[in-house]
């Protein structure tokens, strides 16, 4: 018995390329809203970073809102997505080290379980690719 695996293997592919197309957006918002968010409010960004020790905390905080912002666009339309997925995942890990360490706090253990669960989504998206519905399957 045989099975038309193009008639089958389309419908997967279709399914797959949707399901990864939710998940950029469910990753990409809380990006572009943390960006836009930063970059709109640069001085109580700044006033938090710098209570954090972080330094040049203005500069800081105008490059951690970039990263987002353009990094949450970048993975929502699927452009460069397995190169800009591996930045955000090493990012979000590399945040919560710095904003969420007080793990005696519980909602501080949660934000950082969050941020890893968050990286988690970037490295399958690394590996997977954006799928059909994005810039990069235009391009290639």
């Amino acid at each position: 018995m045989s099975i038309n695996t193009s008639v089958a293997g389309s419908g997967v592919a279709s399914n797959s390329s949707t399901t990864i197309l939710l998940g950029r957006i469910l990753l990409a918002v809380i990006f572009l809203l943390s960006g836009f968010g930063k970059l709109t409010a640069i001085a109580g960004t700044a006033g938090y970073f710098g209570s954090l020790g972080l330094p040049l905390p203005t500069v800081t905080a105008v490059l951690v809102g970039l990263i987002e912002l353009l990094g949450g666009l970048a993975v929502l339309v699927g452009f460069q997505t397995r190169i800009i997925a591996w930045v955000l995942a090493i990012f979000t890990v590399a945040t919560g080290l710095v904003a969420h360490t007080g793990w005696a706090d519980q909602m501080q253990m949660i934000q950082f379980l969050k941020n890893l669960a968050i990286a988690g989504g970037f490295i399958v998206l690394a590996s997977s690719g954006a799928g059909s519905y994005s810039i990069d399957a235009k391009r290639g």
